[in-house]
């Protein structure tokens, strides 16, 4: 027992430093994109296989990095909380195949503008993003819906749905990623990987034909379980449930506006699945991810008062006593004592602050606790004591009803 749980950690460990690690090359992508839309806006172009014809590329690559890193923190955030749940898995594929996306794109136009053709790095990078919006687009349109929010899908039965989206994104990659000729989206650049058959051509129209209906039956999926869903879970599932039905409307809009709207209507309806998703885990508390944000509140803040205050006492120290210790290292020995000795009682104060400013409700209900607790030591009354306490339940945890049973004398 105690090596399965001990391998069971290890895996949990490894998936979670895997999100965290998906999460860092998203920031970086992130950064590069950014870097990229500052040093040749036009290159950045106003979405995949869209150049840009503007300075407008900056604010956009802004918008595209909020989108992308929203995404991958979640995930991570998923995965660090529920590391077996594959929503956050989902979430972590999504922002980090939004950031490639954006950064082939960059790449390519880049290269096009620089060089006046797309051969090499260019052509590699057109023929990534020809394809990348798979990983992109599959998950947030169909195998999101299914899985949200328990990692499973709704019933055995809509299992076989979630299958066929997998099995269909596949086909429409292989479909996508190697068919001969100008690449669809970056017709400046030959694929790189092309195979001269017309069956991978015909693959990728069956796989694409697969996942238009799969994403309807995904959406259906997602309002069943809401129909079903009582209390905070209908909560919970409200606005994904809107948002997974806008994705595609924003899909069929961005297709039939001209060029310059395609990817910010498909950004839109992008951001606002991201912004269903965070509202789910933060106001109604969705995967205990508040717990999370509590702890890098506090952990965060102590590690920042903790490193400035060792820092502080060891230069002051040593400026104090530079005549008599000549650099015997007694203040650096005295500086890591009082943080050692600071630990505690920080921690205890931050927490304390922390609950009082962000997480009101958990500080009242613990003096509330507390004031009962000292008032508990000095009643007798019995009738009393009951009474408090209904009372003490009913502001700390809010239920629908309270009833106190006592066990009588033998």
């Amino acid at each position: 027992m105690s090596m399965e749980a001990h391998g069971g950690t290890a895996i949990d460990t490894a998936r979670k430093a895997a999100a965290w690690s998906a999460l860092g090359a998203t920031a970086m992508l992130a950064v590069a994109h950014v870097v990229l839309a500052i040093i040749e806006p036009e290159a950045t172009g106003i979405g995949p296989g869209r150049p840009n014809t503007d300075p407008g590329g900056v604010p956009l690559a802004a918008i595209d990095v909020v989108a992308m890193t929203a995404f991958g923190a979640m995930g991570a955030l998923v995965v660090s909380r529920h590391s077996r749940n594959p929503v956050g898995w989902l979430l972590v594929l999504i922002g980090l195949s939004f950031g490639a996306l954006t950064v082939g794109n960059d790449v390519y136009y880049r290269v096009l503008l620089t060089t006046g053709d797309a051969k090499g790095i260019g052509a590699y990078a057109g023929w990534l993003c020809n394809w990348m919006w798979l990983p992109l687009i599959v998950p947030a349109f169909t195998i999101l819906p299914l899985l949200f929010p328990t990692g499973r899908p709704l019933s055995p039965r809509w299992r076989a749905v979630v299958w066929t989206a997998v099995v269909a994104g596949v086909v429409t990659f292989a479909g996508t990623a190697f068919v001969p000729g100008p690449l669809d989206s970056y017709p400046a650049a030959l694929n790189p990987l092309g195979i001269d058959s017309p069956a991978v051509v015909i693959v990728g129209w069956v796989g694409f034909g697969v996942l238009v209906p799969t994403a309807f039956a995904s959406i259906a999926s997602l309002v069943v379980r809401f129909r079903r869903s009582r209390g905070v879970e209908r909560q919970q599932l409200k606005w994904i449930a809107l948002a997974a039905g806008l994705l595609p409307v924003a899909f069929s809009g961005s297709g039939l506006a001209g060029s310059s709207a395609e990817w910010p209507i498909l950004l839109a309806g992008l951001l606002f699945l991201a912004g269903a998703v965070a509202i789910a885990m933060l106001r109604y508390r969705l995967y205990d991810i508040d717990v999370v944000i509590n702890r890098t509140l506090v952990y965060g803040a102590l590690t920042a008062t903790l490193a400035a205050t060792y820092l502080g006492s060891v230069l002051l120290l040593q400026l104090i006593l530079s005549v008599i210790t000549a650099g015997s290292g007694l203040a650096v020995a005295a500086s890591t004592l009082a943080v050692a000795a600071l630990f505690r009682p920080l921690r205890t104060r931050i927490q304390a602050t922390v609950d009082r400013r962000f997480y009101r409700r958990k500080y009242d209900a613990a003096h509330t606790l507390e004031r009962f607790g000292a008032h508990l030591r000095d009643e007798v009354d019995l009738d009393a004591i009951g009474g408090e306490l209904r009372v003490v339940v009913a502001e700390t945890m809010q239920p629908t009803h309270v009833t106190l049973w006592l066990r009588g004398s033998p």
